[in-house]
């Protein structure tokens, strides 16, 4: 129904404009009931879903990537479409416009989108004055920096941000690979890298119950720098990592806004996001949890990820292009593969 009725019409519109208007749909739909249904048709309910990784416990392995609900305004209808966690973000210190519009593309012909959004939110504090109402729903709070913060003072925003998060959220993503601020990327080079992950670590050791730190990455590294992420995970002692973001390759697109700049999500990220995934899993000897995202539009893609080491899978794109039903048959699949671990 989705993909016949819903998606042509949606895609007649602006990008940004149609996610706005879905957000208040959907939030309107769950005040008048419709949460219910959304459960009975696209949740699936079965232990074996179950998942416990670096100490949490995730009802179904199947999440939905920062960057939909980057305010935590709609985490729990959200849930009632079948995820099993939801991650909000990326979240600064200080609420921020992003970068100028037009910045958001679909590629239809490549089922990809490309985003040049530039951690635009309303701010950590504003975030947490919604989290404070949560009941239940398992959170992942991605953090950034500013864009207005220079590299050698961002690590004065990771702390805001986590201090901020904290009571409120169930594990933290440390995003420096997002392509849309400047130069945020230097901030995976080994030496500030571990900077910051071992500040934020040495912070959340001393609390009475630590939370899991993961790093969100992305899919240019080269075998050589993701090595040196498996030396600083090591080193650091976080709990795991997310792969992958958004990438700046345009490799095969056939799309008319392929030149357009921001990451590139969605289809085109399948076969590297999986490669990446496999790589740290297998150079690691499996020594940390991966949650795998990037191109998921199938529940193939999805079990693939899941082979290639991933722990969780998370959605964005594939969620936007497939519609809800990807979810269900994700969590199906996987039964049907009997994969759980």
């Amino acid at each position: 129904m989705y993909k016949i009725f819903i998606r042509p019409i949606f895609f007649l519109f602006d990008p940004e404009k149609i996610h706005y208007f879905t957000f208040s749909l959907i939030k309107f739909l769950n005040s008048i009931g419709f949460n219910t249904i959304f459960k009975s048709i696209y949740e699936v309910k079965d232990t074996r879903l179950e998942r416990e990784v670096f100490g949490l416990k995730f009802k179904n392995p199947v999440g939905l990537a920062a960057g939909f609900d980057k305010d935590a305004k709609l985490y729990k209808e959200l849930s009632s479409l079948g995820f099993g966690f939801i991650e909000i973000g990326t979240l600064t210190p200080k609420g921020q416009e992003g970068n100028p519009k037009k910045r958001l593309f679909r590629l239809k012909e490549d089922s990809a989108i490309i985003n040049r959004m530039g951690f635009n939110n309303g701010g950590v504090l504003e975030a947490v004055e919604r989290l404070k109402k949560n009941n239940g729903v398992l959170i992942g709070g991605n953090i950034g920096k500013n864009k207005v913060t220079p590299n050698d003072e961002a690590v004065k925003d990771y702390e805001i941000c986590f201090e901020a998060l904290f009571p409120y959220v169930d594990y933290f993503v440390v995003n420096v690979s997002s392509p849309n601020t400047p130069n945020l990327r230097e901030l995976q080079d080994k030496k500030p890298l571990t900077e910051l992950l071992q500040t934020l670590q040495n912070k959340n050791e001393v609390k009475s119950e630590p939370k899991p730190i993961l790093l969100k990455i992305a899919p240019d590294l080269t075998n050589e720098q993701l090595l040196d992420i498996i030396d600083i995970i090591n080193d650091t002692k976080i709990a795991g990592v997310i792969a992958t973001n958004t990438t700046i390759s345009r490799d095969g697109l056939q799309s008319e806004n392929k030149k357009e700049v921001g990451g590139l999500s969605g289809k085109p990220l399948t076969n590297r996001s999986t490669e990446v995934i496999r790589f740290l899993s297998e150079k690691s000897n499996k020594a940390f949890p991966i949650i795998g995202v990037g191109g998921i539009h199938t529940a193939k893609d999805a079990l693939e990820k899941l082979e290639a080491g991933a722990s969780l899978v998370q959605l964005y794109t594939g969620f936007i292009y497939e519609g809800p039903k990807l979810i269900k048959d994700i969590n199906k699949a996987i039964l049907s593969a009997k994969t759980i671990s």
